[in-house]
């Protein structure tokens, strides 16, 4: 029987990346009782990292559009957690990052690029509590980074 998470990320033509390793001192996951903690994913498109400053170099699409590839890693992550069983999980918050310029106030609009992949891909079960956030920089020039907290049915 083919897991209905995995036929719907191939029917919206998305494929998970692997679990990525970190990048410095920490775990990508920490499981606590049935809850999973992801530390925070960044946007690895087919051409690599995608970088730039949202407000400046890159727009509200282009931002959401790295969001979503962190949903994609935030996936993974969790996938490896729930012993590569994804229709274990429901996703309970994300926290995202916007590395936006001082006068950019439309964060919300581009974390919902992971928010609307995740309740593609898991419809209720990937709806969610969320923070978006401005942050002056990130990680190796990012344009977003976000966490998630996970729950294993």
């Amino acid at each position: 029987m083919t897991n209905p998470i995995e036929a719907r990320l191939s029917e919206l033509g998305l494929t998970l990346p692997d679990a990525q390793a970190p990048s410095a001192n920490y775990v990508p996951f920490v499981k606590s009782g049935n809850q999973i903690f992801v530390s925070g994913q960044l946007p690895n498109g087919p051409d690599g990292l995608i970088k730039g400053k949202v407000g400046a170099e890159l727009d509200v699409n282009a931002g959401a559009e790295a969001a979503k590839y962190c949903a994609l890693g935030l996936l993974a992550q969790a996938r490896k957690a729930a012993d590569g069983d994804l229709s274990r999980i429901r996703v309970l918050k994300l926290v995202g990052f916007v590395n936006s310029t001082p006068d950019f106030e439309e964060q919300p609009k581009v974390v919902n690029g992971a928010s609307d992949l995740m309740v593609e891909v898991l419809g209720d079960n990937g709806r969610h509590a969320r923070s978006a956030v401005s942050a002056g920089a990130l990680p190796f020039g990012v344009a977003v980074e976000i966490e998630g907290i996970f729950e294993i049915k």
